[in-house]
């Protein structure tokens, strides 16, 4: 008998209706649209309200990946989330999720991976599922970046925007001539560049106090040159690596759902890749870089509006802070 081999069955996502424009930014930084335009790709990005936390937005992605699976939360076997921006230190942001969406005492928690984040849970929840240790799993990605950013900071703030993307992990057979589901995961990770993407202060290496705080040290800080230099690298490599895995060759695949991170990155692993641009997943220019919640909110988005569809081949890939960085091959 084939082991199962896990299959997306539904996807979801929430978008705060908080916008703010590059021109918005422009009365708030020295900027423009087109600055941020030429460099990012960036329009706009969504900004969520006062009093909502990042579980709302979670459990609104999520509940939305389960009407779509058909699957009610009573049904859950494990909650993934995915996210740097939790609702508090401890505990886990997914227990706020389960109580939210009603499901049972069963395992959640979240993995701190930043913008690979969801890829990283994705393959944790695929790894449960193909064991037979889980049936349903709920994976999430989420940020609400708008809380830890300096608006004073033009390297940072024009970048980052707030949101939620879900799908539902299910079990397949794995059967067939072209079986849908999972194909390969591949994840890394490298800490001598730690620092050149961080909120260095709030943990225990820098308490926060007076001092830290009127220095912003609870805020992102990066260093954006040594992120650019990596990423185009690591992206093509770990995608090239996860197509190779799964026997794909370009030419199969109908879909890239990347990490929305920056539009002269995407341009440049499209060619490194061969595969064209028009086959590249895009919302970069609505909702800027959500970090973890932007695969699946750039999936649910192609799955609701007919792009994707069964049978396609996907690549995903991510690279953020850690640095931690990845690709994934799904059949959907």
């Amino acid at each position: 008998m084939t082991p199962p081999r896990s299959r997306i069955l539904g996807t979801g996502r929430f978008l705060p209706d908080g916008v703010r424009t590059n021109d918005d930014l422009a009365k708030m930084v020295e900027t423009s649209d087109a600055w941020i335009t030429e460099r990012t790709g960036i329009k706009e990005r969504r900004v969520a309200a006062p009093g909502t936390v990042t579980s709302d937005m979670a459990a609104a992605a999520g509940r939305a990946a389960l009407e779509a699976a058909g699957v009610s939360a009573s049904e859950l076997s494990m909650i993934i989330v995915g996210t740097v921006t939790p609702d508090v230190p401890m505990p886990a942001t997914a227990v706020f999720v389960q109580q939210k969406l009603g499901a049972e005492r069963i395992p959640a928690f979240d993995v701190s991976a930043a913008c690979a984040g969801f890829l990283y849970a994705l393959s944790i929840a695929d790894q449960f599922i193909r064991a037979g240790q889980a049936r349903y799993v709920l994976v999430v990605g989420v940020e609400l970046l708008s809380r830890v950013l300096d608006w004073g900071d033009r390297a940072t703030c024009v970048l980052f925007g707030d949101g939620a993307g879900a799908v539902l992990l299910g079990p397949t057979s794995g059967e067939g001539a072209r079986p849908s589901g999972v194909l390969s995961t591949r994840l890394y990770a490298d800490g001598s560049l730690a620092e050149a993407l961080i909120i260095p202060g709030g943990g225990t290496r820098e308490p926060l106090d007076a001092r830290a705080l009127d220095e912003k040290r609870n805020k992102v800080h990066m260093s954006g040159q040594e992120i650019f230099k990596v990423a185009v690298k690591n992206l093509t490599a770990a995608t090239a690596e996860a197509m190779a895995a799964s026997g794909l060759a370009a030419g199969e695949v109908d879909w890239v759902v990347a990490h929305q991170a920056n539009m002269r990155i995407l341009t440049q692993v499209a060619s490194r890749l061969d595969v064209p641009l028009e086959r590249f997943v895009l919302n970069i220019e609505r909702y800027g870089n959500t970090s973890s919640a932007s695969i699946p909110i750039a999936l649910d988005e192609a799955v609701r509006d007919g792009r994707v569809r069964e049978g396609h081949n996907l690549i995903m890939c991510a690279l953020g802070a850690g640095i931690s960085w990845g690709g994934a091959a799904v059949r959907f």
